[in-house]
């Protein structure tokens, strides 16, 4: 069992410091009763802790770690661009080399504008949409998390549902109105939303593969049902692929799902794990945006050329190497071998996996949206989870968050994962 003595110490003194010691809250643990880890460094699969405590992380940065922790290339290219400066706050070339790396793997998108963060990505989406379309009105999913941006925090997932919070506390409500939630993957749900406000919809926002509720991929007609009538419509769809863009295959879940969207937002895996962001698509609409139309963004660390180096490196290698289909070998494998051991101690176990990124649910039946995921078992969920980290296996500390595998996961820790599960079922949940 890890003894993580420092963490508790830092956690203590970060307290006093940030509110509830953290910078973004799932970090806090709050949620599953226990004490945040503190890291220090990371080396392929693995975290280690302040104590010296070695995990082997199935959370890799939430994604962008791909190809492991501290890969030597993109650590080369980091430093490369370190001693030619860190920011200029002006053009760059290695913007216009990430761009055209981006358009090659996802060709709904004609343009893109970097920025840095998901957050600021779908912000920025939503203005254009609705600067382009000169509507107001967004409908977005219940357990689809967006950023904690004003419109989009409604029926958000993730951190929101996490902490039990009221949808929108801060937000006005006039603004709120405008954002309308519909139930994931229900089409009904969403035909009958979108007739009462079809005149003054200008986009339809959706994680084609939800990461932000657990593990959720879309039903493809339910995708193509919101790409038919907003297209009918003459409203934008938007796919927030900042969680699934290059990490459940090289052109996004809109190559996996054969469904091209309006608009895309992207982060994580476009930084190499350097905060980043950017959201692009069809050409007349990002023309919209500022210097050259009249919707305004900007952003002096935009395209960051740090940023830009690491996720430059990082896209190439994965058009080099194409790892989805070993990934995802490698998640079903430790999925698979994880059900069968709850199956063997009567404790129900849902799974899924599509690339790198997998999701695990205390619950009989797979998850279709988030009203199931909330009625999985929470118990069972914190017992576990907490066991896990103690024993050096590192998960996501909510169940409302996706899982990620990376390339430098092998049978070993694969394997080594399972026996530390089957010793903790051995023990009781």
């Amino acid at each position: 069992m890890n003894k993580i003595n420092k963490s508790i110490e830092l956690f203590k003194e970060a307290k006093l410091h940030m509110p509830g010691g953290v910078n973004s809250p799932v970090r806090a643990f709050k949620n599953i009763d226990g004490n945040p880890i503190f890291f220090k460094k990371a080396k392929g699969a693995y975290v280690f802790d302040a104590d010296n405590n070695k995990y082997i992380d199935y959370i890799g940065s939430w994604g962008p770690m791909i190809m492991g922790h501290s890969h030597p290339e993109i650590i080369k290219a980091i430093s490369k661009q370190l001693e030619l400066g860190t920011s200029y706050g002006a053009p760059t070339s290695i913007e216009s080399s990430t761009a055209i790396l981006i358009k090659e793997c996802m060709p709904s998108i004609k343009k893109i504008r970097m920025v840095n963060s998901g957050t600021e990505a779908t912000m920025s989406a939503v203005r254009l949409a609705r600067g382009f379309t000169k509507r107001n009105k967004i409908i977005k999913f219940d357990g689809c998390y967006h950023g904690h941006v004003d419109s989009l925090l409604i029926k958000a997932g993730s951190g929101v549902t996490t902490f039990g919070l009221p949808d929108s506390p801060g937000i006005p409500k006039e603004l709120a109105k405008q954002t309308l939630s519909c139930e994931f993957n229900n089409k009904e749900d969403f035909l009958k939303v979108f007739n009462k406000i079809k005149n003054d919809l200008a986009a339809v926002i959706v994680e084609p593969i939800a990461g932000n509720m657990g593990f959720i991929p879309a039903d493809k007609s339910f995708l193509q049902l919101l790409r038919k009538k907003t297209s009918e419509n003459k409203s934008l769809l938007i796919f927030d692929e900042v969680m699934s863009g290059f990490r459940v295959s090289l052109g996004g879940a809109q190559e996996i799902y054969k469904i091209k969207p309006d608009l895309t937002t992207l982060g994580k895996v476009i930084g190499g794990g350097l905060p980043v962001g950017a959201f692009g698509g069809r050409k007349e609409i990002m023309d919209f945006l500022a210097p050259n139309g009249p919707v305004y963004q900007a952003g002096t660390l935009s395209g960051n050329p740090l940023a830009m180096a690491a996720g430059s490196k990082l896209i190439k290698l994965l058009i080099k190497n194409n790892p989805y289909k070993a990934l995802e070998a490698k998640a079903s494998y430790l999925l698979d071998g994880m059900q069968q051991l709850f199956l063997e101690h009567n404790i129900p176990l849902s799974i899924n996996q599509r690339g790198g990124m997998f999701g695990f649910f205390f619950s009989e039946n797979l998850p279709k949206n988030l009203n199931d995921v909330i009625k999985t078992n929470d118990k069972q969920f914190k017992k576990f989870l907490n066991k896990c980290i103690a024993n050096g296996i590192y998960f996501a500390p909510s169940k409302f968050e996706a899982g990620f595998i990376s390339t430098k996961h092998t049978k070993v820790e694969i394997n080594h994962t399972i026996s530390i599960i089957k010793q903790i079922l051995e023990k009781g949940l």
